[in-house]
């Protein structure tokens, strides 16, 4: 039996690596994409962003679904699902097409880790719930973070993008294949009416909800949050949702099992899991500007940034391993409390200390302990201790909150970037100031709209707008400019991050108090009755 658990734990971790991998391994390709569907970059992002809205969408009806019918048949539908959603989006004739596919895509990925874990909570033993989410979590948080790199050698090794996809197809049938032999399972199915009505309606506020969100413009965030395109389907999904909370109250009384069962939602530890599991999400979505940090303030070649990212890789995986081995021994919420401390030591160092390679491996290293401890095990541990027979449901709703994290905070991440731009005249004229140079009336704006391509100013085009300039003296105080300005924006990228990361200390202290005097209480409780 110990042999068949170790095998399915690999089976579900190699679905967990596979689906995590998807959404950040076409961000290497979007350039390409766009250029073979002759489509606009506008139209382009909706290559991630319809795979984002999948994920969220199948996250609660297969967290339910599991509990009802089983999670090793959820797992095989939702692998035949990616898998033949990574075959027609690789042979798409058109952009519609391709989006068609990547829907179908996201609803198989978006359920295979809240299946696993589940199977694991449901299955492993109490005392190696830890070690093994950890594992799941682990894998999941990698193929986050690697995604654009492994994207990139698989399409400089192919030169072709539909090999980014085709790939999964093989993968997909060999976990079809051992899934169906290895995976045992003893799970008690629920017997009661599926709430549809309730699923709809949750998908729906779920759907608008991550929509509202993409409508965001981290430049102008005040502007678009007054925008028609932000508030009405966010204002949509709050009556949707708060619909739905009243729908799941009204089952109480009848034979049909909800969707969420709303003392879930009473659960004061629940809610507060629920918020962290939230804060991970914000700061696994922080990491991924970090290669660019690296490329564009630490000047290394696009060609290589990637490859060091990997030490912060690493650290995630033996983060997310130590973090199950921790949580089995001191528990979830010191787990969290050691990780968040962690990811704020690591942020605070990228934010005032890192001026080098060396520096800043060494505070990846930090952030990507922090970050991969959180993900899978503890906070996996604390939403399903209350949940009963309800626990894929109950891993579902924190994986659909990181979720939404992960689709809402690189808008404010890639805000603070965006802005930064905006104080590159005067990091210039500070700059010529600095220097003793004098530079004539109105060649100010023009250095700082140089290399602007098609009214639109980025990292690459200002370099090589920089670099044609033939006086070397200006062209290095620009450079300069242009560095402090981008140290600017990181800056407030990591700040932000460091913000996350001590809101999620908070809850995890909150919540190991609101834990402590739960098991007192109980403890009390069979004293009290023997007195009585």
């Amino acid at each position: 039996m110990a042999k068949n658990l170790k095998l399915s734990l690999l089976i579900f971790a190699i679905g967990v690596f596979m689906a995590a991998l998807d959404n950040g391994i076409i961000t290497s390709s979007l350039t390409t994409l766009i250029y073979s569907f002759g489509v606009s970059p506008t139209w382009g992002a909706w290559t991630i962003t319809l795979y984002t809205l999948g994920l969220a969408i199948s996250v609660p009806i297969v967290g339910k679904m599991s509990d009802r019918y089983g999670r090793k048949l959820l797992f095989i539908i939702e692998v035949i699902l990616f898998g033949t959603g990574s075959l027609l989006v690789a042979l798409s004739p058109n952009f519609t097409f391709f989006l068609i596919a990547r829907l179908v895509q996201a609803l198989g990925g978006g359920g295979i880790f809240i299946i696993a874990s589940s199977y694991v909570l449901s299955t492993f033993p109490r005392e190696r719930h830890g070690r093994a989410l950890g594992m799941l979590g682990g894998m999941n948080g990698i193929a986050s973070v690697l995604g654009p790199n492994i994207g990139s050698f698989i399409l400089g090794v192919t030169g072709n993008w539909h090999w980014l996809f085709l790939i999964n197809v093989p993968i997909a049938i060999l976990l079809l294949i051992f899934g169906v032999r290895f995976i045992h399972e003893e799970q008690e199915h629920t017997k009661s009416k599926m709430d549809w009505s309730g699923i709809t309606v949750l998908v729906l506020g779920v759907l608008s909800l991550m929509y509202s969100f993409t409508n965001l413009n981290g430049v102008n965030l005040l502007d678009s949050l007054l925008s028609p395109k932000f508030y009405g389907f966010f204002i949509a999904a709050l009556a949707l949702l708060v619909l739905f909370y009243f729908m799941e109250k009204r089952l109480q009384s009848t034979d049909m099992e909800p969707v969420v069962p709303v003392e879930l939602l009473h659960q004061s530890s629940f809610r507060w899991t629920l918020l962290i599991a939230f804060f991970s999400g914000a700061i696994l979505a922080s990491v991924i500007f970090i290669p660019g940090f690296v490329e564009q303030y630490l000047n290394v070649s696009s060609t290589v940034a990637g490859y060091w990212f990997t030490p912060l890789a690493i650290a995630a995986g033996v983060g997310a391993a130590g973090g199950g081995m921790l949580v089995d021994k001191k528990g979830p919420t010191w787990t969290i409390t050691l990780a968040s401390t962690l990811s704020i030591v690591g942020f605070l160092l990228f934010a005032l200390w890192v001026e080098s390679l060396w520096q800043m491996v060494i505070a990846g290293i930090l952030v990507g302990a922090g970050f991969g401890s959180m993900l899978g095990a503890p906070v996996n541990v604390l939403i399903t201790e209350q949940a009963g027979k309800n626990k894929g449901i109950a891993v579902a709703t924190s994986s659909l909150f990181r979720q939404m994290a992960m689709a809402i905070a690189p808008t404010i991440f890639a805000g603070f970037l965006a802005r930064s731009y905006m104080n590159i005249g005067q990091n210039i004229s500070e700059g010529f100031a600095a220097s003793g140079m004098t530079v004539p009336e109105g060649a100010m704006d023009k250095y700082a709209a140089a290399g602007a391509s098609s009214g639109q100013m980025d990292y690459q085009s200002m370099v090589e707008g920089f670099n044609h300039i033939p006086d070397t003296g200006i062209r290095q105080v620009l450079l300069d400019a242009l560095h402090k300005t981008v140290g600017q924006g990181y800056n407030g990228l990591f700040w932000s991050a460091l913000v996350f990361s001590i809101l999620s200390l908070i809850s995890a202290v909150v919540l190991g108090g609101i834990r402590r005097k739960r098991a007192a209480k109980q403890h009390a409780e069979p004293v009290e009755q023997g007195t009585t």
